[in-house]
């Protein structure tokens, strides 16, 4: 009964989309990446140098928006990076992507000490607060839950869309559709299938980083190195459970941000007195593993996902 009280209650559904938005932006720019034949690893660093850029832009003076933007431009340079040594010199992108990781994170630690050299404990910014939309946030259940969250929740929302309606109804989509899954055929159109799986990966990095961002920004008000905490590699895995589809991708974000929110409220109730903590913590990551094998099986990865293209090589 106290599990079904949880799951009932608006309360959970509301920390479950706020768990989900960071997890949906970076899945998103893991999606474009791979839908255009590039597996992106440097997700976990970007996140982390995204979470950082976009806190200490405000905290320098700018503002929220202006943070979110400096933090998708910091995405987009690492991206930059992976995308001119994977696609033109088709170096391994497994190699390139942990290196973009190592890059991003040791580079974000670096300017945190070189900018707050004396601080023992990460100052504090104004983040984004919490912006109820009249009439809709009414609605049981449902209302507090989807219409009363941060402004950077209904940008991810918004995003889902956007994505989907330019993937599958622009000529700009299907391009890059076909450059993850046929880039002989690109080519044989005209077009530059280098330039379209590099855009992919620039402007998928700067949704990871805008994924970092909402860690700092609207999640919390400060900080640490340790904020992101695996959210990368668990994005990449949603890829893979959306079946490379923003919507299911989205379902996936959900899901495993409600399994988090539920371990979470479970340990205060009379059964989690009884059963150790750490099998709380494996559950969210346990369920998600049985659910991507059971989606996995009946994905369809993109034909070209890692395989380096050279014009005129069959």
């Amino acid at each position: 009964m106290d599990i079904l009280d949880i799951l009932l209650s608006a309360s959970f559904w509301a920390a479950a989309i706020r768990i989900a938005s960071p997890l949906i932006f970076a899945t998103l720019g893991e999606l474009i990446c791979e839908r255009a034949g590039v597996l992106n690893l440097g997700i976990e660093g970007i996140m982390v140098a995204g979470a950082f850029a976009g806190w200490m832009a405000v905290y320098s003076g700018t503002g929220l928006w202006t943070g979110v933007m400096v933090a998708m431009v910091v995405g987009m340079a690492f991206g930059l990076i992976h995308s001119v040594l994977t696609v033109p010199f088709g170096l391994s992108q497994h190699v390139v992507g942990l290196g973009v990781t190592l890059l991003a994170t040791s580079s974000t630690y670096y300017a945190y000490r070189l900018a707050l050299p004396e601080v023992t404990s990460p100052p504090k910014i104004t983040a984004f607060q919490p912006f109820e939309i009249p009439i809709l946030s009414d609605i049981p259940l449902l209302g507090p839950a989807l219409f009363a969250q941060t402004p950077m929740t209904y940008l991810a929302f918004v995003l889902v869309g956007l994505v989907s309606i330019v993937l599958y109804r622009t000529p700009l989509g299907l391009a890059l559709r076909a450059a993850g899954e046929n880039p002989s055929a690109v080519a044989a159109q005209g077009l530059s299938v280098t330039g379209i799986r590099m855009g992919a990966v620039i402007v998928g990095s700067g949704f990871m980083a805008m994924g970092g961002a909402f860690l700092t920004m609207s999640a919390f008000d400060s900080f640490f190195f340790e904020m992101v905490n695996g959210r990368g590699w668990i994005c990449i895995a949603l890829v893979v459970f959306g079946a490379w589809k923003p919507g299911k991708a989205l379902l996936g974000a959900v899901l495993f941000a409600a399994f988090d929110a539920l371990q979470i409220r479970v340990q205060q109730t009379p059964l989690g007195a009884d059963i150790p903590y750490q099998i709380f913590l494996m559950t969210p990551y346990v369920l998600s593993i049985l659910a991507l094998i059971v989606m996995s099986r009946r994905a369809e990865v993109p034909g070209a996902l890692m395989v380096p293209f050279n014009k005129g090589e069959r």
